[in-house]
């Protein structure tokens, strides 16, 4: 698809080396390749630091912030580092919403999370399901930190008139992930199990969970043009998906599949042959996530990559960098 270039010289997105940003790179260097991308290595600008982050804005004068940069994981990871889940994503968006303010930087796109609905949400979600409800246990602190984001955009723009808009993607995958098997989100863990167990030759794979559980999976460089596409359409027609200042838009592909299905599905792309095992010990965390995207898709945005192709260049990705 073809995506006007906004009036942005310079783009600062933030959290340039994780997946998401990869992707948001190379959706600019590919729809606008005259606008110049900035990125600072971690070791060089800690986010969690706001003097740091004034500093780096001031010295570097972005038109436009894309928030990237999170501190992510699975259930596994959310349920053991809680206070570092809530602690690193508040003091990411607070210090760079509050510094793009002072920084007089008056546009800016903030990444939540299809988690900060409620765990027992009407499906598909609506965005006016936000705070309607008990978050998922699991990954609460995360949510947390990702709907006080929101607010703060929100915040700014009553206030003070910025254009500071939200956009909460569906679960992500893609290259560029963690491939974890512990700690990282639920594609790249299984297959970097499925890979390993392939080949050291055993004849099952344990799943976490029933596999009941349903989930609606994006491929990073899908979400990344939906990016672009909200950065490019003016204030007002942002405006008009919602009430006014008070908007974050969803971002997927309508569809879900069981945790059954999509661990079948990571077989196959991995050309994996044995068993699939399921530990009901283990949780399965929100039943169902099934995302209304009609916001987004009345912008022009629809997603590109189907599942199974996603998940084969994945795994090809994966092989080459990783394995």
């Amino acid at each position: 698809m073809t995506i006007p270039a906004p009036n942005i010289g310079k783009i600062f997105v933030a959290g340039h080396q994780g997946m998401v940003g990869q992707g948001v790179v190379r959706a600019i260097e590919k729809h606008w390749p005259n606008c110049e991308v900035l990125g600072e290595e971690r070791s060089r600008l800690d986010l969690r630091h706001a003097p740091a982050v004034d500093r780096y804005l001031a010295e570097n004068t972005p038109d436009a912030v894309v928030i990237c940069a999170a501190t992510v994981g699975g259930i596994h990871a959310n349920n053991t580092q809680p206070a570092d889940f809530i602690t690193n994503n508040l003091l990411i968006a607070v210090n760079l919403i509050d510094g793009c303010f002072r920084a007089g930087i008056k546009r800016l796109l903030f990444l939540g999370s299809s988690c900060i609905y409620p765990r027992n949400a009407r499906q598909p979600i609506d965005e006016s399901e936000l705070m309607q409800g008990y978050l998922e246990p699991t990954n609460e602190p995360y949510a947390v930190a990702k709907i006080a984001g929101i607010k703060l955009c929100e915040s700014y723009n009553r206030q003070h008139g910025t254009d500071y808009r939200c956009v909460m993607p569906t679960n992500l995958y893609g290259p560029g992930d963690s491939f974890d098997d512990l700690n990282g989100h639920v594609i790249p863990s299984l297959m970097q199990r499925f890979h390993r167990h392939k080949a050291e030759n055993r004849d099952s794979v344990t799943v976490w969970g029933t596999g009941n559980a349903r989930r609606e999976f994006l491929h990073v460089d899908d979400l990344a043009e939906a990016c672009l596409v909200v950065l490019s359409k003016p204030k007002a027609q942002i405006e008009a998906l919602g009430k006014p200042q008070q908007i974050h838009i969803n971002i997927g592909t309508g569809e879900d599949v069981s945790i059954r299905t999509l661990a079948t599905k990571i077989a196959d792309a991995v050309g994996f042959r044995g068993e699939l095992k399921f530990d009901t010990s283990k949780p399965d965390g929100t039943p169902r996530k099934r995302l209304d995207t009609r916001k987004i898709q009345s912008l022009g945005w629809e997603p590109t990559i189907e599942l199974d192709d996603g998940l084969r260049t994945t795994y090809e990705w994966f092989r080459e960098h990783i394995s």
